[in-house]
Parts: structure tokens; sequence; C-alpha cells
């Protein structure tokens, strides 16, 4: 028994001393640092490194427990590891490359992590030392090039543009990033273009090419001369922006399929079979469920696209077969196994295959339909204030899509029709659109439908003042083009007639509330304005005189919202107070209003005493209104018909400010050590000696 005991003891007593084991990197990374020179003693240290598998995690960690003195002490060895990092990236043994990236990729992030408050110098002086530096960055730009634009393997390009991805978001304002002005020195920006301008390349690596290439030409824009922006706005060559579109084009359709494949799952279930029993009393939390998270990435991609480059504009309108991408398998890649949305574009070849076989029955399609159909789900929720952001982007790219003279004659071109299923927020006093009865029709009635949708669903306690004002924009900026161009265009407008009244009467009856936080005015202003472009120009742009009466019977028939509106903007603008101006413009605003209401209203009340008719039908009260035209006097109205073009500086800095740090904080999360990791990579290279 003694002997068991004795056994037991000295057993217990060797797992109690025995020591933990370090890989051999962790051992080598200690050694870096040490205050000595890692390679005084070994000089063929470095060598070595680079062939060990990289331990990100201890690296970064090891970086962020770094205090102020030992920094000063290592700076040397961290100095030595970030050069012999660049020199790697030259040789031709790859897994030494491979290894190299993942160890820039950890210093960058450890060094910026530990010294969130240092100044942009002494990060760069802590990583590369500061007199070495512009040769330093020079060389790693370079190098990088090189990988992106040469044969590289695609695991190699991949993971270059991770550590470039990387290397951007490090600071959660990418302005404050200092290294970044070496990047602005030494462009990297035809190697992006090669990437997009390449099927294979694109497939694989498209998606972080173009998120790249948004967030840099966002490195202080307002403050300096970025070279980014100037080479973007001056890019003409058609497949590099048919690539940069397909991207976007393939992100979006994806978010769609996801949102579609959501819809479908919800109302084949249970819950829509109980929510149906209720009486939809649940709508609200069924919206929730399909809730899909939003990719603000790609949005500002497009909107950079299509606000810089004005041969962006033709990408929008190119026409190719609506293809399921759920039904073609998706390729994987291999570096990053948590692939961000729209990364590996499935169906990316057959679209770029000219000999693809064009099915006549086959609806085709345009990343202009993809952004509308992405559009009109993310417009419907927006409680949240990422959602909300989101919306407002849409809105923004939308407002400079419809500035855009190219873009207008497509929108409005009678030859090129298309069934556009917006998405629309399920409501109680509807029912859900077939998507069969979709008609086929120019595309700027899907976006006119949008706003309507839009102006409809949203009339709400947290009013979205902001959206609406832009929304009401756009319908105006159309109008403008319409009347600029004598374009008739067949649309319902009596829908868009009746959402604005509707606002309006939504606006009168929830005045003291709105006032408290919006100016109300200045909405109510361009609503009326919008009625006074149809009383205005409608004879030039209205598909027929019928639509003509029709507009006259609208104002008529709700002429009491149009007449509380009157009496509650004088009021307004008879008082002193802080909307007296913005109400007297509204009161001016409504002459032309007034006095189409006073000019028939007694007219028909005439007409329904002489003729003993109690209540008057519609084609009744306008065959009042036909006949009673000539004696009705307006007055001309001056600059209707001019608007205030799109700037981003300054209106819009702060919400692309706060927009740009919510991206690159995001992107850092994606760029997480998983995505980095080497299983794969070392797998690929296992053949290399």
């Amino acid at each position: 028994m003694s002997q068991v005991e004795k056994k037991a003891g000295l057993l217990r007593r060797t797992s109690s001393s025995k020591k933990t084991l370090k890989e051999k990197v962790v051992l080598m990374y200690d050694e870096i640092f040490a205050k000595e020179d890692p390679a005084k003693n070994n000089p063929r240290f470095w060598d070595e490194l680079f062939l060990m598998k990289v331990n990100l995690e201890y690296l970064e960690s090891k970086l962020e427990t770094v205090d102020g003195e030992e920094v000063q002490r290592i700076q040397y060895n961290i100095n030595s590891l970030f050069h012999h990092c660049v020199q790697a990236l030259g040789e031709e043994h790859q897994i030494k490359v491979v290894n190299a990236l993942q160890t820039l990729c950890a210093l960058f992030r450890g060094v910026h992590q530990k010294n969130k408050s240092a100044s942009g110098f002494d990060i760069i002086n802590m990583l590369m030392g500061f007199d070495k530096a512009e040769q330093r960055m020079k060389d790693l730009m370079d190098r990088l090039d090189s990988l992106l634009c040469g044969d590289s393997s695609e695991s190699l390009k991949s993971l270059c543009l991770k550590l470039l991805l990387c290397l951007v978001t490090v600071t959660d304002n990418i302005s404050q990033n200092t290294i970044l002005e070496y990047v602005m020195i030494n462009s990297i920006f035809e190697a992006i273009l090669q990437v997009l301008s390449d099927v294979s390349s694109r497939g694989q690596h498209g998606y972080d090419a173009v998120v790249l290439l948004a967030l840099l030409v966002n490195y202080r824009k307002y403050e300096s001369v970025n070279p980014y922006i100037v080479k973007l706005s001056i890019v003409d060559d058609e497949p590099t922006l048919d690539g940069m579109g397909m991207v976007v084009h393939q992100a979006l359709t994806e978010y769609n399929r996801q949102y579609k494949d959501k819809e479908e799952e919800h109302q084949g279930g249970f819950f829509s079979t109980l929510t149906s029993m209720m009486g939809n009393m649940f709508i609200a939390d069924a919206d929730e469920k399909l809730s899909v998270q939003t990719n603000e990435a790609i949005l500002l991609a497009l909107y950079e696209a299509v606000l810089l480059n004005r041969n962006f504009i033709t990408v929008l309108a190119q026409s190719h077969p609506e293809i399921d991408i759920a039904a073609t398998p998706t390729p994987t890649n291999p570096t990053t196994p948590t692939t961000p949305l729209g990364t590996t574009p499935p169906s990316l070849d057959m679209m770029n295959n000219p000999e693809l076989p064009l099915d006549p029955n086959l609806q085709t399609s345009n990343l202009l339909i993809t952004f509308l159909k992405y559009a009109s789900i993310v417009m419907q929720d927006t409680k949240d204030e990422h959602r909300l952001n989101s919306a407002r982007l849409c809105l923004i790219i939308l407002t400079c899509i419809v500035e855009d003279q190219y873009a207008d004659r497509f929108l409005h071109d009678d030859n090129m029709n298309f069934r556009v299923n917006l998405h629309r927020m399920p409501m109680r006093h509807r029912k859900k659109a077939v998507d069969k009865n979709i008609p086929s029709r120019p595309l700027v009635c899907a976006l006119l439908d949008l706003m309507v949708e839009f102006i409809v669903t949203h009339m709400m306690k947290d009013f979205p003042m902001d959206l609406y004002l832009r929304c009401v924009q756009i319908i105006h900026k159309l109008l403008c083009y319409q009347k600029k161009c004598r374009i008739r265009l067949h649309y319902t407008w009596r829908e868009l007639w009746s959402a604005l009244i509707n606002l309006l009467k939504f606006l009168l009856s929830n005045e003291t509330t709105l006032l408290a936080k919006h100016n109300i005015f200045q909405l109510a202003l361009l609503v009326v304005n919008l009625f006074n472009m149809f009383i205005t120009y409608g004879d030039t742009f209205l598909p027929t005189s019928n639509s003509y009466d029709e507009l006259y019977y609208e104002i008529v028939r709700m002429h009491q919202v149009f007449d509380n509106l009157y009496c509650m903007v004088l009021r307004v603008s008879t008082n002193t107070g802080q909307w007296k101006e913005a109400a007297s413009k509204v009161t001016h605003a409504l002459i032309n209003v007034r006095a189409i209401i006073n000019h028939f209203n007694p007219k028909i009340e005439s007409y329904a005493a002489v003729n003993h008719i109690s209540q008057l039908s519609e084609e009744q009260v306008l065959e009042v209104v036909r006949s009673n035209y000539d004696t009705l006097t307006l007055k001309l109205q001056d600059g209707l018909d001019q608007f205030e073009r799109y700037a981003e500086q300054p209106k819009e800095a702060a919400f692309f400010k706060e927009l740009v740090r919510s991206i690159s904080l995001n992107v850092r999360k994606n760029v997480s050590l998983n995505t980095l990791s080497q299983d794969v990579l070392l797998k690929e290279f296992s053949t290399i000696s």
C-alpha cells in the first residue's frame, strides 16, 4: 500500500512541477521583446522566424502589454521586425510571404491598440522608425502592388487585401491614421482596378477591393487632395467600371435574396397562420424577424462611384438576364471562411460570359433595378439609427442619379421597360401585390413608386424629417426633367397626389409635436410646390388632358386639407416667432391652390343645386372643372423648376464622417484572426520546398 502511495505521490509531484512548453515561434517573439538584438547570437533568426506558423494572438497581445518605457527599449527590435517583414514579401518562398503578411497585420493592430492616444508620428516611429518610414512604406506598397498585379496565388492576393483593409481600419477615424499618408503617396489604385477588371480576380477578391477603395477615397477628403478621388473620377476603362458595378450588383442581389428567403420562410410558417387568425395584430413583430443586416460598405462604394465618375452612370443601366444566384453553386474563398456579404459573387462568371444564351421570356435586370429593390427593403424600417442611416444613404445615391442627364434619359426611355418588384411594407389596410400583376414600365415609374411608398408608410411619431425632405426633392428633380424635355410619362399620378395630400394632413394633425423637433414648413413648402409644378407646367408633361382634370379634381376634393394648411401658416406667419418667415413662404406658395379651390367650389355647389343632386359623382365634378377653365385666373410663380444641386460638403460631411467610422469598425471586426487562418494557406503551399 505504501508503495502505491509513494508512486502516486511521485506522480503528483511530477505533474505539478511540469512546465508548459512554449512553441518555438512564441520563444522567438519573446526574444524580439527582449532588449538584445535577436539576430546577434543567431544570424539566421529572421529567416527562421518567417518559416514558423504565425501566432497572431500571442504577438498582438504581447504588443498590447508593452508600456511606455519598454517601447523605447525594444523599439529597435520592433523596427527590425517590420523591416524584415517587408523584405520577406519579396521572397520566392511563399510560406515566408504569407507569414510576413500576417505578422504585419499583427504589428499594425497591436501597436495601434496599445497606443490609441498616441500621435500618428509616435506610432510610425514605433513601427518603423520615423527617419526610415518613407522608404519602408514605399517598399511595402511596391511589394503589395507586385503581389496583387502579378501571378501570385489567389490566397496571397486575398491576404494582401486583408492586410490593406487591416491597415486602413486600425483607427476608428481613418482620417487620423497618419500611416495612410504613405498609402496616398505610394498609390495602389491601379492594382485595385486590375483586381476589378479581371473576371477571375474579381470573383475572389472583388468585394474586398471595392470596400478598400471606398475607404481610401474617404481619407481626409475635405482637407487635402486625395489621389484616389482624383483617379476614380477619371476612370474610363469599361471592363474596370463594369467589374466594380458587378461586385456591387452581386452584393446587393445576395442581400435581396436573403431577405426574400426570410420573407418566404416567415410567410409559410405557423407564425404567419397565427398572424392571419389574429387580424395582423402582430405585424410589427413579424417585420423585425425579417430584418437582414444592411451593407453600408457596399453602398458607400456605389455612392462614391456615382458621385465621382460620370462614366459609371452607364454601368447602372447595363442589362443582363436576371439569374437566381441561389441556384448556382458558390465557390469558396480559402482565405475567408467567414466571408462578408457578397465577397464571392456566385454567378459572376455567368454574368460575364458573352455566349450566355438569352431566353426571350427571361426578365432582364441591371444594377439600378437591384439597387431600387434593395432600397425598398432598407427603407421599410427606419426605427433604429443604423437602418435610418442606410435609408438616408440610399436616398442620397438616388439624388445623385436623378441629377445626372444620362441617368434621366435612361430612366425615362420608353423603349426600355422593366418589371420591378419592389418590397412593400405589410399594412393592415392593403393587400400584398402579386408579382405577376406588375406592369413593364420605364424605370422612373419604379423610382416614383418607391418614393410614394416611403411617403405613405412613414407618417409616425418618430418622424424621419430628413428622409421625407430628400424623398420629395427627388420627385421634384424628376418633374423638372420631365418638364424640360416634355416627357409625358404614363404614370398613376393620382397615387402621388393622394400621398402628398395625406402627408400635409399628417403635418397638420401633429403640428405641436413635430414643431418641437422639426421645421415642418420647409417640407410643407416642398409639397405645395410640387402641386404648383403640376398646376403651372402639367400641360407639358402629364400624359393626357384628363390627367390635368384629375389634378384639379383631387385639389378640390381635398380642399379642406389645403384650407386648414392655409389657416395654420397664416396664424404662424402673423405672429412673431422663429417660424414666421418659413410659414409666410408657404402662405405665398398656396396662392394658386387656393385660387383653384375658390374658383371651382362655388361652381360645383351651383351645379349640384341647379340639378338637384346632393352628392356629385367624380365624372360630374370633372365636367364642371372642364367647362370652367376659361374663367380661372392663376399667377405665374418663378423658380418652380429650379433646384439646388447635391453637394457633400458642407451639409453631408458630418454624416459621412460617422458612416465611414461605422464601416471602418465593422470591416476591422470582419478582418478577424480566423479570416487570416493559415491552415488552408499552408495546405495550398505544401508542395513548395
